[in-house]
């Protein structure tokens, strides 16, 4: 069995790079309320500060979330069902936030900026229901990029 981290570097990565940035995009714009409005914001800023930030974030972690995601992914292979990947991280949404969440918590624990590590601590427990929504787009991403066989 191919596990989703050899399935992904099979694709194109500036392909699977430039997709993700796009569901990034397309879940910031989905925000509403106070708190959608200061997630725009400080988006906004940032691309405007360094362009090129997105890219070469998701660049960075792509291989730290989808080694996350491998033993997951491995368990939707494994099921009969005709279920799709989006389907199935839905279900596990839990689980899965848990493990995308569990690299940036390691990151801002390993951090020696005591600013990015507060900073990161105020906004981990509104990042968990982020995560979450953005499940289902990360679900059809890979439903795209490394379909069961």
């Amino acid at each position: 069995m191919t596990s989703l981290t050899e399935r992904l570097q099979a694709v194109d990565r500036k392909i699977v790079i430039h997709d993700t940035e796009t569901l990034i995009d397309d879940e910031v714009k989905a925000k509403s309320g106070i708190s959608g409005m200061a997630i725009k914001g400080g988006y906004k800023v940032v691309k405007k500060v360094r362009p090129g930030i997105i890219p070469d974030a998701i660049d960075h972690l792509l291989d730290e979330f989808t080694e996350a995601l491998d033993p997951l992914y491995a368990e939707f292979l494994e099921t009969d069902s005709e279920e799709n990947f989006e389907s199935f991280i839905q279900r596990h949404e839990n689980r899965a936030a848990q493990d995308l969440l569990a690299i940036t918590d390691a990151r801002a624990e390993q951090s020696d900026k005591q600013v990015l590590k507060s900073t990161y601590g105020k906004l981990r427990g509104q990042a968990e229901k982020h995560v979450k929504q953005a499940l289902p787009g990360v679900g059809r991403l890979i439903d795209r990029h490394a379909p069961r066989d």
